[in-house]
């Protein structure tokens, strides 16, 4: 889109000469030419005005009033000279926007300096033929406009077109469009229709391939033209291949001194268009410049290293630690994908000595090379002295005590029954059960049934009689000592309702 114009600076009006006043008061009586005072010396400052007495009146006359005293007006100085008009810069940017079979349109921004006191009156648009010097202007009449049509030409001419801004202090340098311009309508436009994934940066590993497929239009047919950082294309290295639709950039095996912006343009006689593309060959980074142990306390281990002095032609992502015992010799990882550059390894093993080394990584993965510790580092043992409390066997020999007496029971006849009672001690102690004094066994008695299991003594009495009642002792015996415990057993007889008990008589 042109540019604006600048802006045109236009002269100030003259402002009309000041009417002289009229002299409204009649004219003074003729005073005598001695009298007259001589006038006053210019550089002299203005003195104050003296009263002027009226002059007589002649006889007949009627007396005229004096008119009052006007102060003498302050003499002018001289005006400061405007300073001398000069001409504005050359204005910037001449191109060509568009072409037909008889007309070229152009383009141009303002100049970059104006004079403030010149201002700009407007451009010159001047032509001539390619080989001539017989520049003439397209436009009679200064144009304020930056976009401007030079009309009338004929097809096929080769034209040199500049631009010369106008102001009262005369001409500006011209800027001129470099190549000449031919006057011939354009069919299609040239463009470059850059794919979307070369918009951004394009990353490639060492040794891949590079085929860039990058599609335009124009019409005529365009003539593509290849730049890497602004210097033509080694042969040697990329290979270009242009059909009507597309230009093909290839690479057979990429290096990282192919990385660099690319530039392809695509030019259809004055018209031309551009895409850069920034191409990026990465590989595997150094190890890391130096590794060290800072110290060793406990189970730990304090490492630090430095950043490789070779990145691959890409950033450090992180890096790979391991460790090495001694003894095994076997490398193991501690940490991945760490991103500092100092690390603290714990949970050691007493009294292993360590090795550690550092691998860099970055898009392409692991440095194929390592940087390893100089010295090693040995997680001491700690010499404890045990001395082991002497053994005492513990006495657990105990006289027979019962935990649990027997208590007192009444049962009824024919109902079987069980004293309880338990009791402990170290021997086991020997358990007796007597009755009325007397020594109970079951061998001999089946009506008793004596079990002692676990310290818990049972005296089982089968379907007493009424003469079963007493007193029971339980006795427990050992080498230290015996103990008794004893209850009394009542055995009632059972009771009968009196329907039941006048039958019994009855019979």
């Amino acid at each position: 889109m042109p540019a604006k114009p600048a802006p045109i600076k236009k002269a100030a009006p003259k402002e009309p000469a000041p009417k002289k006043e009229e002299a409204h008061a009649p004219a003074p009586a003729e005073a005598d030419p001695a009298e007259v005072a001589p006038p006053a010396e210019v550089e002299a400052p203005p003195a104050e005005a003296a009263p002027v007495e009226a002059a007589a009146p002649a006889e007949g006359e009627a007396p005229v009033e004096a008119a009052p005293a006007e102060p003498a007006p302050e003499e002018p100085k001289a005006p400061t000279p405007p300073p001398a008009d000069e001409p504005t810069s050359e204005p910037l940017e001449v191109t060509v926007e568009d072409k037909s079979d008889t007309s070229v349109t152009i383009t141009w921004s303002p100049p970059k300096t104006i004079p403030d006191n010149s201002g700009l009156d407007g451009y010159t648009v001047e032509i001539t033929k390619e080989g001539t010097e017989d520049w003439k202007a397209a436009n009679e009449v200064l144009t304020i406009s930056c976009r401007y049509v030079i009309k009338n030409q004929t097809t096929g001419d080769r034209l040199l077109i500049r631009v010369v801004a106008v102001n009262p202090g005369g001409r500006s340098p011209p800027a001129t469009i470099t190549d000449p311009v031919l006057v011939k309508e354009v069919g299609a436009r040239p463009k470059v229709r850059l794919p979307r994934f070369l918009r951004q940066r394009y990353v490639k590993k060492v040794g891949e391939k590079i085929n860039l497929v990058i599609p335009f239009s124009g019409k005529p047919k365009p003539v593509i033209s290849w730049l890497k950082d602004g210097e033509p294309l080694d042969p040697k290295r990329a290979n270009v291949r242009t059909s009507d639709r597309d230009s093909i950039l290839f690479i057979r095996q990429a290096e990282r001194a192919d990385s660099g912006s690319y530039e392809m343009c695509v030019k259809v006689d004055d018209f031309e268009d551009k895409a850069a593309i920034i191409i990026q060959i990465i590989e595997l980074p150094g190890p890391p410049a130096s590794i060290k142990i800072v110290d060793v306390w406990g189970f730990n281990v304090a490492l630090e290293w430095t950043v490789p002095k070779d990145n691959g032609n890409t950033e450090i992502t992180g890096y790979t630690v391991q460790k090495a015992d001694k003894k095994t010799g076997d490398w193991f990882n501690i940490l991945e994908h760490y991103a500092r550059l100092n690390a603290t390894i714990s949970d050691l093993i007493m009294g292993n000595t360590y090795t550690f080394r550092i691998f860099a990584e970055n898009k392409c993965g692991l440095s194929e090379e390592c940087a390893v510790t100089k010295g090693e580092a040995t997680i001491v043992k700690e010499v404890i002295d045990y001395k082991p409390t002497p053994f005492v066997e513990r006495d657990f020999t105990e006289a027979p005590k019962f935990t649990t007496v027997l208590n007192d029971r009444s049962t009824t006849v024919g109902y079987s029954t069980k004293l309880l009672c338990s009791v402990r001690g170290c021997p086991k102690p020997k358990i007796v059960w007597m009755k009325n004094k007397m020594i109970l066994n079951n061998m001999d008695n089946p009506k008793y049934r004596m079990i002692s299991t676990g310290g818990i003594c049972t005296l089982e009495i089968r379907k007493p009689g009424p003469y079963d009642g007493g007193e029971y002792v339980c006795r427990a015996e050992n080498t230290l000592g015996k103990v008794d415990t004893g209850c009394k057993l009542e055995v009632k007889k059972p009771v009968y309702a009196d329907a039941d008990k006048d039958k019994e008589e009855e019979e």
